[in-house]
Formats: C-alpha cells, sequence, structure tokens
C-alpha cells in the first residue's frame, strides 16, 4: 500500500472540455509527481449508465485509490454494449479523476479538490460531437437529460473549490493549476510549482515621459473589468510642504490581466481568487491569506528605480475586516477586500518625469511592453492636462444615513461613553446615499482629481463595483527593508477664498487645543499599534501635529516612524494596525464595539484602506476617507455612497462636530454638483 494520494476530481457537463483539461493538468504535475489518471467514460455502464456508473466508480475505484490501495475495475464495452475487461488503476501521489460524476456527493469525502468546468451548452454539444462523432449523436439529449436530473439532486457546482469557464484556448490547465495552490488540502503536493514563484523575473523600461496619466489608464485599462489606478495627483502642489510631496511622488496604473493575471475578493471569511479562467474559493481569514500570498522579498527593484512597488497585489482593504482584529462581525453590500494581482504594471515618476515599465518575464511580455511604450508615447504627446471636463449629467440627491438631530444624539451619547471612561475618543461616522442612476464613475474620479487632488488619489473598478477616491491620509507604508510610517490625520478646517480669513482658519487649526488632543491620542494609539511587530525602540514620532494644506481644507497631521522585526510578519503588522485608529478612536477595541452600537450599518469600503502589497515585501495604504463608492445594489441599479466622520472627545461641540463633517464632504458633494442633505 502506498501513502494515501491527493485525489482532484475535474468534473462538468458534457463537452465542457474535462478531459482535455485532466490529460493537460496530469502532464503538468508529471513533472514532479508520480500521477494516475482515470476517465469516468471508461465505466459507465452505458448510455443510461451515469447514475449506475457513479456508484461503480466510487465503489471501485475511489475508495481504495484514496487508500492507497491499487483499483480493480469493470471496464464498459461500447460496441458490444456489455461488461468489458477488468482493469487496472494503480495509486500514485496524484489521482485525477474526470468525467460526469466525478465529483457526485458520494464521492467528495474522499476528493481534495473538486474541479467543476463549464462551457456554453452549444459549444459543449459541437465539441461532443467532433469528438465522438455519429457515435454520441442519438445519445446526446438523453444523456444530458441524466445530467440535468442528477444536478437537481446534488450541490456539486456549489460544493466545488474551483470553477473554470472553460474558453478551450489552451489557458485551462495552467490556470487551474494556479488556481489549486490557494487550496490548503494541495499545497503540500504543489509546493514544487508554489516554488516557481521564486523564479520571477523583473522586466523593466525605463521612458524619459511626463504623460497624462488619465489618458493613459484609459488607453491601456479604460476596457479592462478589474483596474486600479493609484494616483498622486496633487504631485506638484505641495512646495511648502516636503514630507507631503514626497508621498505624491509615484502612481501606478494597472489591470489584471496577462499571464500573471489574478483577482481576489472576499466575504466574510471566504476567499475568491480568479486566475484567468478559473476561480477557487477557501475559507479562512482574509489577512491569513494575505499572509500566505505577500509578504517575502521575490523580486528585487530594478536599478535606478526608486519605487518601492514591484509588481504584485492592488486593491482595498474595507473596515468590517475589524472582525480580524478584535472588532464585532458586521456585513457589508461590498466586499471586505478587493484586490488584483498585476504582472505588469505603469509607475509615472512625477518628479523625476519618467516612466517605468514593469512586467515579470512571461510570453506576453513583449507585446505587452510595445503596447504600453505606445501609450505612453501618445499619452506624452497630448501635452497637460488633456481630459477634457466635462459637465457631470447626473447630480445625486443624497440622504444621510442619520439626521443633523440624530447625529448630534450619537456625539450625546459618545460623549457620555467617554464620561464613564469606557473610551477617550470615539470617531463617529455616517454615510450619504443616493442612486447611481447613469452617473459615469470614470468621469465622476476626473472631476474629483481636478477640484481637489490629492497625494493618495485613487480610482479602482472591480466589475461593476468602483471606487472614486482623493483621500490625502496614509494609513501604514512598510518599505521593503521594513521601515514602518503611519501618518494620522485628525483636525481639519476647510479653505477660503479670501486669504487673510484662509490664513486664519489655518492657524486656528495649528493653535487648537482640542484638535491637538485628538491628534495625540491617535498618535499613541498608533505607536502602541506599530510596537507589536517593530525592533524594540525603534517607534518614535518625527513629526507632531502639523498643518499640511489641501485644495479644500487645512488638515493637522503627525507622522510615527518605525522598524519591523526582522523575520516578522508582514501581514500580520498590518493586521495589527487595521483599521486606522484615526477612523475608530481610542482605545481602538473598546470604541469600535461602542461605534457598532452608535452607528446604524457598516461602513464599507469607507474607514479602510486602499493600496499595493508589493512583491519586494513592500506596502503602502491610504486611509479611505474623501472617497465615493460605486456599487450595484442587486435590483440592477447602482447604489453611490459618501462616508463622513469626526473625532469625538469630551470636550467636542455638537453644532461644531456637524459642521466638520459638512466641510469633509464638501470637496466631494461639489464635485457633483450635489449638496449636504438637509
Amino acid at each position: 500500500m502506498t501513502p494515501k494520494p491527493v485525489i482532484i476530481a475535474v468534473d462538468g457537463r458534457s463537452g465542457a472540455g474535462k478531459t482535455t483539461l485532466a490529460v493537460e493538468l496530469a502532464a503538468r504535475l508529471r513533472e514532479h509527481h508520480k500521477v494516475s489518471l482515470f476517465h469516468l467514460e471508461d465505466i459507465y455502464p452505458g448510455w443510461n449508465g451515469l447514475a449506475a456508473g457513479i456508484d461503480r466508480y466510487v465503489a471501485t475505484v475511489l475508495a481504495p485509490l484514496s487508500q492507497g490501495l491499487a483499483a480493480e475495475w469493470t471496464s464498459w464495452d461500447w460496441e458490444r454494449h456489455y461488461d468489458g475487461a477488468t482493469n487496472v488503476t494503480l495509486p500514485a501521489e496524484v489521482v485525477i479523476v474526470e468525467g460526469v460524476g466525478a465529483a457526485a456527493h458520494s464521492a467528495r469525502p474522499l476528493l481534495d479538490a473538486v474541479v467543476w468546468v463549464e462551457s456554453p451548452g452549444e459549444d459543449r454539444r459541437r465539441r461532443a460531437l467532433s469528438r465522438d462523432g455519429s457515435t454520441y449523436e442519438p445519445h446526446w439529449d438523453g444523456w444530458a437529460a441524466q445530467e440535468e436530473e442528477w444536478l437537481r439532486s446534488d450541490a456539486v457546482i456549489d460544493a466545488a473549490d474551483v470553477r473554470v469557464e472553460n474558453p478551450a484556448d489552451g489557458s485551462a490547465p495552467a490556470d487551474v493549476l494556479r488556481a489549486l495552490m490557494y487550496l490548503p488540502s494541495m499545497a503540500a503536493i504543489i509546493s514544487p510549482e508554489l516554488g516557481a514563484r521564486d523564479g520571477l523575473q523583473l522586466r523593466a523600461e525605463r521612458i524619459a515621459a511626463a504623460p497624462d496619466a488619465a489618458l493613459l489608464f484609459e488607453a491601456l485599462y479604460g476596457r479592462s473589468t478589474n483596474a486600479v489606478w493609484l494616483d498622486s495627483s496633487n504631485a506638484s502642489a505641495l512646495p511648502e510642504s516636503p514630507q507631503a510631496a514626497a508621498r505624491s511622488r509615484f502612481s501606478i496604473l494597472a489591470d489584471d490581466a496577462g499571464t500573471f493575471g489574478q483577482s481576489v475578493l472576499h466575504r466574510a471569511g471566504a476567499t475568491q481568487v480568479t486566475a484567468g479562467s478559473a476561480t477557487v474559493r477557501t475559507t479562512g481569514p482574509f489577512f491569513r491569506w494575505l499572509d500566505s500570498v505577500w509578504g517575502r522579498q521575490a523580486v528585487r527593484a530594478p536599478r535606478g528605480y526608486d519605487g518601492q512597488f514591484t509588481l504584485g497585489w492592488l486593491g482595498y482593504l474595507g473596515y468590517e475586516l475589524k472582525r480580524e482584529t478584535g472588532g464585532n462581525d458586521v456585513s457589508s453590500p461590498t466586499p471586505d477586500a478587493a484586490l488584483l494581482f498585476a504582472g505588469r504594471a505603469v509607475v509615472v515618476d512625477h518628479r523625476e518625469r519618467t516612466v517605468w515599465l514593469l512586467a515579470l518575464d512571461a510570453p506576453d511580455a513583449d507585446a505587452w511592453l510595445r503596447e504600453a511604450r505606445t501609450a505612453v508615447e501618445v499619452a506624452a504627446g497630448a501635452g497637460g492636462d488633456a481630459a477634457v471636463e466635462r459637465s457631470q449629467r447626473t447630480v445625486p440627491e443624497f440622504v444621510s444615513r442619520d439626521s443633523a438631530t440624530d447625529y448630534k444624539r450619537k456625539i450625546a451619547a459618545a460623549q457620555h461613553r467617554i464620561s464613564e471612561g469606557d473610551t477617550y475618543e470615539v470617531c463617529l461616522t455616517t454615510t450619504l446615499e443616493a442612486p447611481a442612476g447613469g452617473l459615469d464613475s470614470w468621469q465622476s474620479y476626473l472631476d474629483l482629481r481636478r477640484r481637489n487632488p490629492a497625494p493618495f488619489g485613487s480610482y479602482l473598478r472591480f466589475g461593476e463595483l468602483a471606487v472614486a477616491s482623493t483621500s490625502p491620509e496614509r494609513f501604514l507604508r512598510i518599505h521593503s527593508d521594513g521601515g514602518m510610517r503611519a501618518e494620522p490625520i485628525k483636525g481639519t478646517r476647510g479653505r477660503s477664498a479670501d486669504t487673510a480669513e484662509d490664513a486664519t482658519l489655518k492657524h486656528q487649526l495649528e493653535t487648537s487645543l482640542k484638535d491637538r488632543a485628538e491628534n495625540i491620542m491617535i498618535v499613541d494609539l498608533l505607536r502602541n499599534d506599530l510596537s507589536h511587530f517593530a525592533v524594540p525602540g525603534s517607534v518614535s514620532v518625527s513629526r507632531l501635529c502639523a498643518i499640511e494644506t489641501y485644495a479644500t481644507v487645512h488638515q493637522m497631521v503627525s507622522t510615527v516612524d518605525a522598524h519591523l522585526r526582522p523575520g516578522a510578519p508582514r501581514a500580520e503588522a498590518v493586521a495589527a494596525a487595521f483599521p486606522a485608529g484615526s477612523m475608530t478612536g481610542a482605545p481602538k477595541i473598546s470604541t469600535m464595539d461602542i461605534l457598532d452600537g452608535l452607528e446604524d450599518g457598516p461602513r464599507g469600503i469607507y474607514s479602510g484602506a486602499i493600496g499595493y502589497f508589493s512583491l519586494n515585501a513592500a506596502t503602502d495604504l491610504a486611509v479611505v476617507i474623501r472617497t465615493l463608492v460605486i456599487n450595484p445594489d442587486g435590483d440592477g441599479g447602482r447604489t453611490l455612497s459618501l462616508g463622513v466622520g469626526g473625532a469625538i472627545t469630551a470636550d467636542s461641540t455638537a453644532d461644531d462636530e456637524y459642521e466638520e463633517i459638512r466641510t469633509k464632504a464638501f470637496g466631494v458633494l461639489s464635485t457633483l454638483g450635489a449638496v449636504f442633505p438637509d
């Protein structure tokens, strides 16, 4: 008896391409493993024998193989329509069973992974008949009826670990292999394939150009289902603040196309990764999943490149991931996290007026580099901000989750909890919502970045979900060498067109004892968050309560630095600081619990983080504020939402706090032509 094998079932309706997929998958796995392959079509007892064939397969093939024993089974003689010869299938490290019913309910307890293959009905019929000719044609309808009858009583599709929309272009085997790598049951057996990640080679080209980034994004990613633009849209607007200017040096543009492209959505403990035509689902905490795919240095930055992003994952982490970091479990209408893996990307260096094209070496890398080079040249030749401002066709009519009276009542409730000693500071938020109607998320973002440029602007598109953010606040940066930085914002004043009045507003913020107290409390919280994985003694505050000026607001900003302990798990270091203390209050965990009782609904993407997790183990994440989210509402429409909030302390005045959230919302709402709801 050999050791218990890993068994993969490749199931699906007839003609979906299961056989070709299984054969190709076996060939790839044989590079490192002994593999046995069994086809269920060899055991079905006739054209009406699906149910009986499944029973035979489970009893005589799957049961012994799952124990590491040889399987003796009786074949079916399709010419004589009778039982044929006795055959033997030997066990191996990996066993692949393929055919309709391979993952039937009675088989699933014996399987390590289930792959369900799907294709359109007409394609399936054409493929099946072209393969088996006239022999199959008279029986197609009858066999298909058996398949549907079986599927009505067996939830095999829902139980599949990997689902494949088979394009029949030869890409499915590689996609399935990438998807299988995410299954814990497969991790050990596919370790040689996982080890191939260590051999990633980064190709890079430097172009001396300053392209219009909006035109460049439209040219390269305007039609991409999933795409991300991390947009430092105020790169030249902060001459008085060198640190703020440094945050605005690089912009990153990418999608999930190409050989290495993938995307991931996480909801309430379930992670779905899509790799080309294959989608895999696993369960478990998101940050544990993140730790499995990020945190070690897989590539090195090219010579002369000062950026920290060297390809990797980009997207957002939603606020409700707090369930994994000490908060309560609250469900959200948006995914708790959405990321794409970019195996190629464009990085714009605004300071040096250069563009870097980055691509992992792959068969399609040369073609993409040519395409990207041309797009950069065209966008650079456009001159200036070539994206023409268009009038906003839809003016959203927002309603607030809280009326002014309700919000002020919640302020009083928060202050009561402060007086009871349950918390020191409560970052109370509310949500404005409107039907999105025909609002164009892309055009809305272009309008936002013109009116309110920010160092952490971003435009994210994940299918029908769109995020348009003009955030000024860094949540957490971890450099490849382990340097850590958080830059919390607490304290806001609106701008004035009158120079003297604007200076007065700035001075009021700078000298406000209340705002300084809020900021310092969050600084203390972040010092604690970073210390969990920092080198002892490395945590410092290099800037305290500095004032930075943006297009529509003045903000009070501090800087907390630390150095990550060598070998510390980087995903856990991110989790230790998540969500941003500037969006919760202090102490964090008890205050999040208070907020769940005060706020009448989830925050979703708002209050989370947007940024990247790079292949060189670096990350840079912004706090999700000043952000529009457009999300399908489930009824064929779309909902537009904007989160706003402010820090409540014992000294807060309800009228002032309510006016502050109106000030924070103004830059976004006014761009849309909308007003804060009464």
